[in-house]
């Protein structure tokens, strides 16, 4: 059904890899991979098998989940997407960990993969939506703080030049093509 790679880290896995839970449902246990040093797995590609037929109206979604967390959505392939290199974006760790037993074994960290209706997920890729949010709050901050040196103060609201715009974009531009790194500083 499905193949998972982790970067620098595996060699391609099968689905015989994970447990599965149900007939929709699968679960890798990070302690049988890497210990409790699953936070260092930062990406993930899934992918499709050749001879696996996938619904068009259905996703398989990848969830993470850090021991004493729920899971958390990660992204999904699609059969219009069948691969997908995901960050995975792992929780810090919380919750109750109180062991039932003695003899019982401490939460780990899981990957989950399920196949859910695409409609009912919120994105395909929920790392790139991050990312380039980060980036725009941080144009953003870029431009607050250019207008803040050129502010003044009328009473109780802020009052900057009519091109105040058109000089940042300028400056930003010129930083761009001066400077390879300036828009490296913006993504994360």
């Amino acid at each position: 059904m499905f193949g998972v790679v982790f970067p620098n880290r595996s060699f391609p896995m099968d689905i015989s890899s994970f447990t599965q839970i149900d007939t929709f449902h699968w679960v890798l246990d990070m302690n049988t991979f890497v210990g409790e040093s699953y936070h260092q797995i930062g990406d993930m590609c899934i992918f499709l098998l050749n001879n696996f037929t996938l619904p068009p109206d259905k996703a398989l979604a990848v969830y993470v989940q850090s021991p004493g967390c729920p899971f958390v959505f990660c992204g999904a392939v699609t059969l219009q997407r069948p691969s997908a290199v995901l960050s995975l974006i792992w929780p810090e760790p919380g919750g109750q960990l109180q062991l039932t037993a003695p003899d019982s074994a401490a939460p780990s960290a899981k990957i989950g993969v399920s196949v859910e209706d695409l409609v009912a997920l919120p994105s395909l890729d929920v790392a790139a939506e991050k990312k380039i949010e980060r980036m725009a709050l941080k144009v953003g901050e870029n431009l607050f703080n250019f207008m803040q040196s050129f502010c003044g103060v009328d009473g109780s609201k802020l009052v900057v030049p009519m091109d105040i715009l058109d000089r940042w974009f300028k400056k930003f531009q010129e930083k761009a093509k001066r400077d390879s790194d300036f828009l490296k500083g913006f993504a994360v």
